[in-house]
């Protein structure tokens, strides 16, 4: 049975964890964004490191699609995916994308938004390699964002690459590799009492590369 739009609009809580201040915060948003990130994980809430990836195709329509952080380091948040699935191609097209992590235990959320380049294709082998075999196959197998035929269609695939590559390494595919996300902005939410949510946003300063904080209204 669906919720009603009365139901809907009484679904709310009011947030209590804790407060964010402005002295809490490091100077490096990269350095802040790992504390919140292990806490987090300490918290063992499933994948933290779950993120909504949001991108732009050709015609202006924006899209999201949930996808893994796996490298966060001075240079940004990295990913990896099929560079000839939809989020390639929007890329391809407009190199800028947004991020947003929700910590909902942690009553937390992080957004991000920045230009996107690939990453070397030397970090992309490394990472390839450090996933299971069965998830090497899986990349070979699927073209990913085009339409199949059934759940069978890439069975098969996956059988074929599997006896493709048995016995030997399964090479890194050309189309498939890392994205690294430079960030312009990211910005720390942490849920308080009566929606007065605490905001506060880095913005990197295009002169000299260091980052602007600001407290923004809920």
């Amino acid at each position: 049975m669906p919720l009603s739009p009365t139901e809907l609009a009484a679904l709310r809580q009011d947030y209590s964890e804790r407060g964010l201040r402005r002295g809490e915060l490091d100077a490096d948003p990269i350095v802040q964004f790992n504390r919140w990130l292990h806490e987090a994980a300490e918290k063992q809430l499933v994948e933290p490191n779950a993120m909504v990836l949001s991108t732009v195709d050709d015609a202006g329509q924006p899209w999201s699609r949930t996808v893994l952080l796996k490298i966060c380091d001075p240079r940004g948040f990295v990913f990896f995916t099929n560079y000839a699935g939809a989020k390639g191609h929007h890329l391809d097209a407009n190199p800028r994308a947004a991020l947003t992590f929700w910590w909902g235990a942690l009553e937390r959320q992080v957004n991000i938004s920045g230009t996107v380049t690939k990453v070397s294709r030397e970090e992309s082998d490394a990472y390839f390699h450090a996933r299971p075999v069965t998830s090497q196959l899986g990349a070979w197998a699927s073209e990913q964002s085009s339409v199949v035929t059934g759940r069978e269609f890439l069975e098969e695939r996956f059988r074929a690459a599997a006896e493709k590559f048995e016995g030997v390494e399964v090479p890194l595919p050309d189309f498939w590799g890392g994205y690294l996300l430079r960030p312009a902005t990211i910005e720390f939410w942490q849920g308080r009492r009566s929606r007065l949510h605490d905001r506060l946003r880095y913005t990197r300063q295009a002169d000299d590369g260091l980052w602007l904080v600001e407290r923004l209204s809920p």
